[in-house]
């Protein structure tokens, strides 16, 4: 059996997400992904919805397995445990894949890292970004 990790913030589920998860589902047998706790967002601006519910969200898609939650202060705890043959990283995710590869070495972590392939719009108008979401909110329903 290949277990598979998929992680990220996951804040307000879009198509983007759905096609990152089905592309990492489709690397192995079994599908993790670890939802990134709010307080260790650093690299952009906090989740909108708490931590517990875009886990759940999460959870609830048919490519996923399971769901869990980040650990508070270190992020390769649940990889540790799962123990994965392959972490999928989402296309455009800020990680440095051969930093991530170094760190797994170091825990003594024996699993590839690839990246997810990247998705288009397939219509004018779709968003495929929290961002981009959130931007469009505010500027229709706000000013």
């Amino acid at each position: 059996m290949t277990t598979v990790i998929a992680q990220g913030t996951f804040d307000l589920l879009h198509p983007g997400h759905v096609h990152y998860l089905t592309d990492a589902a489709a690397r192995g047998d079994e599908l993790h992904v670890i939802v990134a706790r709010r307080e260790n967002v650093t690299h952009k601006a906090k989740p909108v919805l708490p931590d517990r519910q875009r886990r759940d969200m999460v959870a609830a898609l048919d490519v996923v397995d399971e769901a869990h939650l980040g650990h508070p202060e270190d992020i390769f705890v649940p990889i540790e445990r799962i123990q994965p043959d392959v972490i999928v990283l989402g296309y455009d995710q800020h990680h440095d894949d051969d930093g991530i590869r170094a760190a797994l070495s170091d825990r003594g972590i024996d699993c590839a890292v690839e990246r997810a392939s990247a998705r288009e719009p397939r219509y004018e108008g779709e968003l495929l970004s929290t961002g981009r979401i959130i931007e469009r909110i505010v500027h229709e329903r706000v000013e």
